[in-house]
């Protein structure tokens, strides 16, 4: 059955539509004591940081809980939560003394700034921080701990499974008898402003009135952003080669009436009029019948997260000789002591998110197409020089290190992807229970030089527990690129298909415009490149059937976590962190051997 060309990789809407929606809850213990002859009354308020303006935006209260050093606040906070972006909150806590909502009248306990990643990605969805008196940093007293704790609404990990078919469609093909419609349908979903935005197409079904078409899976968030009474309209076209799909017909329904038919077949008149929902008997024309509409809760990306599951994220640094002399202010690689280059604001851009789902924050990272020290040209070196520990603590970490190189390589060539591919592969092979997740990072600014290598490289990872974001800096032609992307057609190596669709190619010159703030484009690269991680992630569990770990019990708030219990069982700020494993050279273990490794 033919399939219409453009609807391969569709997407519509995902970009709008949150991973999901969580709900934010506040406790606090040991505040400080503000009040004379009695206890603080507190009350916490939640910011959000404005993208482009870099202010925090007031986003809630919760309310005030009288003479309680130890409160629980009831009033949480509804929250959605995008996996590809920097979501940076403030909280900050008061004694209230009056009722006005004007605060400067309020007497200032503390803050704490964090982001909602760094929440979700601890375990349990849970930290415990101090609170920081900033505006009276000679007050030597201790202002108190927050917890901030995260849950996900169960209505943001439905699912819809629907299958439509029809009956007696419109006769749209202009030799009549010797041929008849390819009708597809096309679904909208409503937005705010009256407009519509499209949320799926199915398949056409050719020569025939009478079809039927295949069921399809879709996420309640992005068919109806969770709104069962928010309007969907579904057209159906006859299908045309040249693209010019003629309209046999409109209809308006919601989710809540689509759900309430089950499988019984509501049955709906095709019109270009605005539509008033009726049952019709099957003898009229122009039917569009809901053979089955099936609503179920998915485990979901934040599931995984809470049952404990690790992002490890690695960078590859392409220094090839095409980048130019690090010395020119022209190279790629020269370091502006003003101003991040599109290699270091790469790094920062992915890396300042993933790191909120790496609990020892430790990243390999590696470069290639580099002539060494010692005359060798390499297509997989550490960026710190230590083979058997190419660790970084953290982003700055990374820089620290991506600098250090500079000076100490030679750019060389050419580029070579499948080293640093199959590098992270062996890892991520040694890892298959779902326990850990591997992102990796590659920055490269011209056209790949092995890529037969490279296909059968990313061939075998779409098997594993493993993601690939390819960034092109500079202005190099990156057509090849789109081929590993595989949005338009499913990537393949000597007949073998890919398992699933790992890579995302961008080019970083798409999110820099004259005057452009460094830190809207390092937000909009993030965006674009780490929106699909959640769905890789879940495709790879869905596929091998591993289903979430038990979440880390639930913290023990309030006055219980000073109780002989002893603190609540999430992460906190102020507990020594384990040191990171003794890394071991992948080259010089077996599979089997590495597995044992990493079972230690």
């Amino acid at each position: 059955m033919a399939t219409l060309g453009f609807n391969r990789g569709f997407s519509a809407g995902t970009a709008a539509i949150p991973s999901s929606t969580v709900e934010v809850s506040v406790s606090c213990r040991n505040l400080r004591d503000l009040d004379i002859f009695s206890k603080s009354d507190p009350m916490c308020v939640m910011y959000k940081q404005d993208l482009q303006s870099r202010r925090y935006i007031e986003y809630g209260r919760t309310e005030t809980i009288k003479d309680n050093l130890n409160p629980e606040f009831a009033k949480k906070f509804v929250v959605d939560y995008f996996f590809e972006e920097a979501q940076k909150l403030k909280f900050e806590v008061y004694d209230v003394d009056i009722e006005t909502r004007n605060l400067s009248q309020q007497d200032y306990i503390g803050e704490i700034e964090l982001t909602l990643g760094e929440i979700v990605g601890s375990p349990g969805g849970c930290v415990v921080k101090k609170l920081i008196n900033r505006r009276e940093p000679h007050v030597q007293a201790a202002a108190g701990e927050i917890i901030l704790r995260v849950e996900e609404l169960s209505s943001s990990k439905e699912i819809a499974t629907l299958q439509f078919r029809g009956t007696n469609l419109a006769q749209k093909n202009w030799w009549g008898l010797f041929g008849k419609s390819d009708p597809f349908l096309t679904f909208y979903r409503a937005n705010e402003d009256n407009s519509y935005t499209v949320v799926h197409r199915t398949e056409e079904i050719r020569n025939t009135l009478n079809p039927k078409w295949r069921p399809f899976t879709i996420p309640i968030k992005t068919l109806c952003n969770g709104d069962y009474d928010r309007s969907l309209k579904v057209e159906c076209h006859d299908w045309n080669s040249n693209g010019n799909h003629e309209l046999i017909g409109v209809f308006l329904t919601n989710m809540r009436e689509l759900s309430s038919t089950g499988a019984a077949s509501f049955e709906v008149i095709l019109s270009e009029k605005k539509y008033t929902p009726q049952l019709r008997s099957c003898n009229e024309n122009n039917l569009i019948h809901v053979v089955s509409c099936r609503i179920e809760v998915q485990s979901s990306f934040i599931d995984y997260i809470r049952g404990g599951m690790e992002m490890n994220f690695t960078v590859a640094v392409d220094f090839t000789a095409s980048n130019g002399n690090p010395q020119s202010p022209e190279s790629l690689h020269y370091v502006n002591p003003y101003q991040l280059n599109q290699y270091a604001a790469a790094i920062t851009a992915v890396g300042e998110i993933i790191q909120d789902y790496d609990s020892d924050n430790m990243f390999p990272a590696l470069g290639f197409g580099a002539r060494l020290p010692d005359g060798t040209v390499s297509h997989e070196f550490p960026l710190n020089f230590q083979r058997e520990n190419p660790f970084c603590a953290g982003v700055q970490g990374i820089l620290s290190a991506y600098y250090q190189a500079l000076s100490r390589v030679q750019l060389y060539g050419p580029t070579n992807f499948a080293p640093v591919i199959n590098h992270v592969a062996r890892f991520a092979a040694s890892v298959r229970d779902g326990s850990e997740y591997f992102v990796l990072l590659i920055i490269t600014d011209g056209i790949i030089t092995d890529m037969p290598q490279t296909k059968a490289a990313i061939v075998n990872a779409s098997t594993l527990p493993m993601s690939i974001i390819i960034v092109g800096v500079g202005q190099a032609d990156f057509n090849e690129m789109n081929i590993l992307d595989g949005d338009d057609e499913r990537l393949s190596y000597q007949g073998r298909y890919a398992e699933r669709d790992i890579v995302q190619f961008v080019p970083f010159r798409d999110f820099l415009t004259g005057g452009a703030n460094i830190n809207v484009s390092q937000a909009c690269l993030a965006k674009d490149v780490l929106a699909e991680i959640p769905d890789q992630v879940f495709s790879y569990m869905k596929r091998y059937n591993i289903k979430p770990r038990p979440p880390v019990p639930s913290p023990i708030l309030g006055q219980r976590a000073n109780s002989q219990l002893g603190p609540p069982p999430c992460y906190n700020e102020t507990a020594p962190r384990q040191p990171h494993p003794g890394y071991i050279d992948s080259h010089t273990l077996s599979p089997l051997l590495l597995m044992v490794h990493r079972l230690k």
